[in-house]
C-alpha cells in the first residue's frame, strides 16, 4: 500500500473494520459482545481491527505506571487520563517486575475498570509459563478478565514456532479466552519487520486469526526496516487492529531534533491504525497526547513528506531507533527465563 492510499484510507477513522477476514481464518466468538465505554467530545475513538470494539485513538502506555516510588502520582495520572477519555490501556506482565501491573489494578478500583479496555502482554512461550504469568497479571490487574493478551516481544525468527508449537503459549491463549479469562489476542514486537510477518503467515498456516498487532510506526520508521511499508499494509487487508508504539523511540527520535512532539503524534495517527500508545510519565505529557487528539486533523501527503523528508538523513541507519539495532529495549533477552 502507498503511502497516498495511507493518507486517503486515514480520515475514516477505524478503517481495518471494513476490510474482512481473509479466507481460511478463524473469526472471535460470536457470544464475545463488545462493550460500550464512556466517551469524552475531545478524544479520537476507532475501530480496534474487526473486532466490533470502540476505543480511544491514543492508548495509556503502562511502563512508565511502574517507575517512582509515588505510586499515589501515578495512580491519580492514569485515572486522570481515564477522566479524559483514554480509554485504552497498555500493560505487560514484566513491567517494573509487575509494579506498573499492580499500579494500574489499584487505579482501576472504584468504578473505573468498566471504563477502560485492558490490555495487557505475556512472556511466556509455552504453556505453562503462559499460563503461570496470566494468573499473576490477573490477581496484579485486580480482574477476573483481560479484554486483550497479546504475546510480547515476538523479536527472533523462532518465537513464531514456539508460540504454535503443541504445548505452545497459543494453546493456553485460546484456552483462556474459551474460559472467559481474555476476551483477544494479539501480538507485540519492536525488531523486525520479517519477523512479524513470519508470525502473521504462521498464523493462516494454523487458521487462527489475531485481533491485534503492536508495532513501531513513527517518523524514522518509514525510511529503516519498515513496519509502516511491510507490515501495516498487511494488517489491514486482514482486518487486524493495528496499534502503534516508539513514536517517539523512547526520547531518542526527539533528540534527533528533527520534529516537533505534535507532529510526531499527528503523523502517527493519520495513519490506518486503531491505537497510538504512548507513555505517559507526567501531566505534562499527558495534556501534550490530549492536545495531539483534540487538534488532530490527517495530515495531507504534502506534510507527511516534508515531515520524512526532515527524517529521512538521520532515520537511515536506524541509529534513533535502537530498539531495532540494539538489545536496550529487549526485556527478554535481558531475562530468557521469562519466555519459559
Amino acid at each position: 500500500m502507498l503511502r497516498r492510499d495511507f493518507i486517503k484510507s486515514a480520515s475514516a477513522t477505524g478503517i481495518a473494520a471494513s476490510v474482512p477476514f481473509a479466507q481460511g481464518q478463524s473469526q472471535p466468538s460470536s457470544s464475545m459482545k463488545p462493550a460500550t465505554r464512556p466517551e469524552a467530545p475531545d478524544m479520537i475513538y476507532r475501530e480496534l481491527g474487526t473486532t466490533g470494539e470502540r476505543v480511544s485513538a491514543i492508548g495509556l502506555g503502562g511502563a512508565h505506571l511502574g517507575g517512582g516510588p509515588d505510586a499515589a502520582s501515578k495512580i491519580r495520572l492514569a485515572r486522570s487520563a481515564i477522566d479524559h477519555g483514554i480509554t485504552f490501556l497498555d500493560n505487560c506482565w514484566d513491567y517494573s517486575d509487575g509494579l506498573a501491573e499492580v499500579r494500574m489494578g489499584q487505579a482501576l478500583r472504584d468504578g473505573y475498570r468498566s471504563k477502560v479496555f485492558l490490555m495487557t502482554k505475556m512472556d511466556g512461550r509455552n504453556k505453562e509459563t503462559y499460563n503461570k504469568q496470566l494468573e499473576q497479571s490477573l490477581g496484579r490487574l485486580q480482574t477476573d478478565m483481560i479484554d486483550l493478551v497479546q504475546f510480547h516481544e515476538i523479536i527472533r525468527m523462532e518465537d513464531p514456532d514456539r508460540i504454535f508449537a503443541p504445548g505452545g503459549a497459543m494453546e493456553a491463549a485460546v484456552e483462556a479466552r474459551q474460559a472467559g479469562k481474555i476476551r483477544y489476542i494479539g501480538f507485540t514486537g519492536h525488531k523486525d519487520p520479517a519477523v512479524h510477518l513470519r508470525m502473521l503467515e504462521m498464523a493462516q498456516k494454523h487458521n487462527f486469526h489475531f485481533d491485534t498487532v503492536q508495532m513501531p510506526i513513527n517518523v524514522m520508521d518509514a525510511h529503516f526496516r519498515s513496519f509502516t511499508h511491510e507490515v501495516l499494509p498487511v494488517a489491514v487487508k486482514q482486518g487486524i487492529g493495528v496499534l502503534a508504539m516508539k513514536t517517539f523511540g523512547g526520547s531518542y527520535i526527539l533528540n534527533s531534533k528533527t520534529v516537533e512532539p505534535m507532529d510526531a503524534l499527528h503523523y502517527g495517527l493519520t495513519l490506518p491504525i486503531s491505537v497510538l500508545i504512548t507513555g505517559i510519565d507526567s501531566e505534562k505529557i499527558l495534556d501534550q497526547a490530549l492536545t495531539a487528539a483534540k487538534t488532530f486533523k490527517p495530515l495531507s501527503e504534502s506534510q507527511v513528506a516534508a515531515i520524512l523528508a526532515k527524517t529521512k538523513d538521520a532515520a537511515s541507519e536506524g541509529r534513533y531507533e535502537l530498539f531495532k539495532t540494539s538489545n536496550r529495549f529487549d526485556g527478554t533477552a535481558a531475562n530468557p527465563k521469562w519466555l519459559g
